[in-house]
């Protein structure tokens, strides 16, 4: 600890076995109703590189393997989740807490879309509001028998991020890229924060990686190519997933179908988590 160590562990930069001490502390209740046995956070350095896509096949495809899966869409001023899965109802409460909303299959899904009047209504809130929203879907929300939930964050290392890291019992982190070199720069970002709130990082899925063509079946690097192994190797993540650019995903998620959805790329990931 340092000597000028104002014993304010939530804003402080600083790592020591204090600082760990405060940071454990912070970790939220959940709801006494739910049980969720493993959270896992997807993640990404900047916006547009596919993170809400992944978090809906991974939950998708881990349904589809026979676990009860949940998303908590932490992307407050965002939400995209809802729609990937065709969700418009209100989510429903009483004096117990809030209840998810079922998909199709039944993944269970809570987001702010699914608590407004419109969903189309922006949410003009500031960072500490959206944080403390985060939090209550933690305790606030009725998450009965999950074995895996998702977490879609936000993008960037500001404050929705540091609240999941700090408040829910992350047990592992998925970062979300694709094949720029400048991406991969701030993905570095991502896994430098996961790795200083000591949440493990799985892997690393490429997104955009390549288009195939339809009629020779060559692998064209449309954003360049990849530097994903040089992350992985330099930070010693072992499972790295490429997607390429497929149309029928996003016309699967423009119509709120992901749950048909068929992925092989991140078979690496769902082998991983089942392994948790």
């Amino acid at each position: 600890m340092s000597e000028t160590c104002n014993h304010d562990c939530e804003s402080c930069e600083e790592s020591c076995k204090d600082g760990q001490q405060g940071t454990a502390n912070l970790m939220a209740e959940a709801n006494e109703m739910s049980h969720v046995k493993k959270v896992i956070a997807i993640a990404s350095g900047k916006g547009g590189v596919g993170k809400s896509l992944v978090t809906t096949l991974l939950a998708s495809s881990m349904q589809k393997k026979g676990y009860q899966c949940a998303v908590l869409d932490a992307d407050i001023t965002g939400p995209s989740i809802p729609r990937a899965f065709q969700l418009h109802e209100r989510a429903q409460a009483n004096q117990l807490g809030i209840f998810p909303v079922k998909t199709r299959t039944g993944i269970s899904v809570m987001s702010l879309n699914l608590l407004l009047e419109n969903e189309t209504d922006p949410v003009v809130w500031r960072g500490p509001i959206i944080a403390d929203m985060v939090r209550q879907f933690w305790t606030d929300v009725i998450w009965e028998d999950e074995d895996y939930m998702f977490v879609d964050m936000p993008p960037g290392t500001g404050d929705v991020p540091l609240t999941v890291f700090q408040s829910l019992p992350v047990d592992g982190v998925i970062i979300v890229t694709s094949p720029q070199a400048l991406v991969g720069m701030i993905v570095e970002k991502a896994v430098n924060m996961a790795r200083t709130m000591n949440v493990p990082v799985l892997g690393i899925v490429e997104n955009m990686s390549y288009v195939k063509c339809p009629d020779c079946g060559k692998e064209i690097r449309v954003f360049g190519e990849s530097h994903i192994e040089e992350t992985a190797l330099k930070y010693q993540i072992d499972t790295i997933c490429r997607l390429p650019i497929r149309p029928e995903l996003a016309a699967l998620a423009d119509t709120g179908r992901m749950e048909e959805a068929e992925e092989d790329g991140l078979t690496a990931l769902t082998d991983k988590l089942m392994k948790l």
